[in-house]
């Protein structure tokens, strides 16, 4: 027995300190692993600094109730914190009494649990309370409370572009730009060292390679015009009950996407930003391609606008297969009248006269078009690959040269027909669509995406001056398909497209046949600025169906907003300004500059007993609310100095119509406060 100890005793010696470092390290092994820590996303910003994408943390606690701290002294801290600990996580969560996380925490004490958890996903505000808990605000090695920190992703603007965005999400695939600059985004993951202790595996202090936070990147994109782009797509879908809808604004001169709109129906008949219409959508484009077979015809000296083609009252067969305008009874009527009035049978006739014989003529136009070719775009889009038949294609037939020539028998995409409109605006320049201007690590621009050109020239200047003249009258003529969206103030050009499409696929049948409305065209038409494409796809309910109608209604409503905030050259100056840099006036509801004040923690004194409005002035670091009195019920208020949504509550509310230009606050409107006329009412804001 003496010898067996003796061996037991010097075999337990000698794996102790001769073998001691070999079975540590295998019983690390075994415990022990570094597990991925993923980097924090970089943000996407819109180009006016707002954030488009961006990701918040949240956080999962846990409990090690093995602490030693915790479990010091026979439990003394555990013990005289629990009772005020469980009555602020059920204030603080609201999904369990107070009784019940008492009974959960002395449970997981009781059994020394060594990485219970109490709540995940808490947002940061929550977390913040949740620091100067009772027990918690002990710290990590006292309370046993281990925090680990996430994030998630959102959009802080919610619907806005959101297709083109893109999403990051677990376990799904990305699309937009999180998808296409994912590398760059996602930064560089780190190593965290963990052991694993009662089931669980917990975190090694001092033991962690920290991640490399992603780039942040600077879209193309504006705030104000993909609101605006947004909000007029919605509207006309709403109204005329249309299934799908595409908007897409492009800077004239550096093919920058300033928005992008993409709101399809859903089965609740809720629309939202389902599918990349613009981008990844090609169909059959209708009557704006009439745009790409005059250009052609121009450049290859068949005609000029003035040449006159017989439109045969409106209707023609090719081989048997009618064509049809919308209008009928024009005969012998210039070019340029044919495209104003976008006649089918007029294109029809002088593609089918000059480019049967020889298509591949025509062909390569649309090549030097880039209507055969991917867009470019910064964003992956697969099936949005365009189709222009040619001679080899299984479906070429004899028809195919007239039908191609008013829109029909090719697909594209909204962006691609775009472009080629844009080219003729930025005077036969084409440029390359993108999304994206720089890209940014830490707030130091690393990388600048500058404007790039595809096409030095897409015609002839001789072919820019008619084409240009021939979109023009288009919505200024008096016979032009777009003459309802005419401006005084300023000079638009384009093309109005209604091309019948089937629906679900199922063949042009009358029960089937639907139509996709659609208006291009680009603003001040003498100095263009901006490009905008319009694509709507109807239903059999839709009220309206033509191109003017429906989507030249929408990009109306898009330009003006737009010329008004940003092209227009009146100024409008508040005058009275005093020479104290330090007051500032507004005016709104009482109890929201109170609120404001309030979370500022500035100090203010409200001179007014009674009524809802208020006058509000800051000077030297200090608020002074004054009586702003509510109007007679029939009289109009003076609603100077309020921002847009006080004023037009106010208005509606006294039974106004309200128009407005320009943004920030109202500093002039069109009808004098106090007076009795119930009519609309002009305000300026800026």
């Amino acid at each position: 027995m003496v010898l067996l100890a003796i061996v037991v005793v010097g075999r337990t010696l000698y794996i102790q300190q001769a073998q001691g470092r070999y079975w540590t390290q295998m019983g690390d092994s075994l415990h022990m692993k570094y597990i991925s820590t993923d980097a924090e996303r970089g943000t996407i910003y819109s180009e006016d600094g707002n954030m488009l994408s961006t990701s918040v943390p949240v956080f999962d606690v846990y409990i090690d109730f093995g602490a030693e701290g915790l479990r010091d002294k026979n439990g003394i801290r555990f013990k005289e914190n629990v009772d005020s600990l469980s009555e602020c996580l059920a204030n603080l969560f609201k999904d369990k009494t107070a009784a019940e996380y008492k009974k959960e925490l002395q449970l997981g004490y009781k059994n020394k649990e060594r990485y219970h958890s109490l709540k995940k996903k808490i947002s940061f505000s929550a977390y913040k309370e949740f620091r100067e808990f009772p027990l918690v605000k002990l710290g990590k090695n006292k309370s046993g409370f281990i925090v680990e920190s996430k994030d998630k992703r959102i959009n802080p603007y919610v619907l806005l572009a959101n297709r083109t965005i893109g999403l990051s999400r677990n376990n799904a695939s990305n699309v937009g730009l999180e998808q296409s600059y994912d590398s760059l985004l996602k930064g560089k993951a780190g190593q965290q060292l963990v052991r694993y202790m009662a089931g669980a595996y917990m975190p090694v202090d001092g033991a962690e390679v920290e991640p490399e936070n992603g780039s942040d990147i600077i879209s193309t994109l504006d705030t104000y015009i993909q609101d605006v782009t947004e909000t007029a797509l919605m509207k006309m879908l709403r109204n005329n009950n249309s299934l799908h809808g595409t908007a897409i604004v492009m800077e004239t001169s550096t093919g920058k996407i300033k928005a992008i709109a993409n709101l399809g129906k859903q089965r609740d008949s809720v629309y939202t930003e389902d599918l990349n219409y613009g981008i990844g959508k090609a169909t059959e484009p209708g009557s704006v391609f009439k745009l790409a077979t005059l250009m052609s015809l121009l450049e290859d000296k068949y005609i000029d606008i003035n040449t006159v083609v017989d439109c045969e009252g409106g209707e023609k067969k090719f081989y048997g297969l009618p064509i049809r305008d919308s209008h009928k009874g024009d005969y012998a009527v210039t070019v340029k009248d044919a495209f104003a009035k976008s006649s089918n049978v007029a294109f029809a006739k002088l593609a089918f006269q000059y480019y049967q014989e020889t298509p591949s003529k025509f062909l390569a136009h649309l090549h030097h078009f880039r209507l055969d070719q991917m867009t470019g775009v910064d964003i992956t889009a697969t099936s949005g690959r365009p189709l222009i038949k040619n001679e080899k294609s299984r479906t070429w037939s004899k028809t195919t040269i007239p039908f191609m020539a008013h829109g029909y028998e090719e697909l594209v995409t909204p962006l691609h027909m775009l472009m080629l409109y844009n080219a003729v605006a930025n005077n036969g320049k084409m440029m390359k669509p993108y999304l994206v201007s720089s890209v940014r690590e830490y707030g130091v621009e690393v990388k600048s995406i500058k404007p790039q050109v595809l096409v030095e020239k897409i015609c002839s200047d001789e072919t820019l001056k008619q084409v240009k003249e021939c979109l023009l009258e288009v919505v200024q003529g008096e016979h032009g398909t777009a003459r309802k969206i005419k401006d005084s103030s300023y000079l638009i050009a384009g093309k109005t497209g209604t091309a019948v499409t089937a629906l679900n696929n199922k063949g042009y049948n009358k029960g089937n046949k639907i139509y996709q409305a659609s208006f291009i065209g680009y603003f001040p038409a003498e100095q263009p600025k901006y490009t905008i494409a319009v694509v709507i796809q109807n239903s059999r309910e839709s009220r309206m169906v033509y191109g003017a109608d429906v989507s030249g209604a929408v990009f109306k409503e898009i330009s003006d907003r737009i010329y008004g905030s940003y092209l227009s050259n009146k100024k409008y100056i508040v005058t009275g300004i005093p020479a104290d840099s330090t007051l500032y006036s507004y005016a709104g509801a009482g109890n929201e500059f109170a609120s404001i004040f309030n979370y500022m923690n500035m100090p203010f004194i409200d001179s007014a007993n009674t009524g809802y409005w208020r006058y509000a002035q800051v000077r030297n670091k200090a608020g002074v609310l004054n009586t702003k009195p509510d109007a007679p019920s029939a009289a109009i208020p003076d609603v100077t100095g309020m921002g847009l949504k006080d004023a037009v509550y106010l208005l509606e509310n006294k039974g106004y119509r309200v128009s407005t230009t320009g943004r920030g606050k109202v500093i002039n409107q069109s009808l004098t406060a106090g007076a009795n006329n119930k009519q609309t009412i002009s305000l300026v804001l800026n």
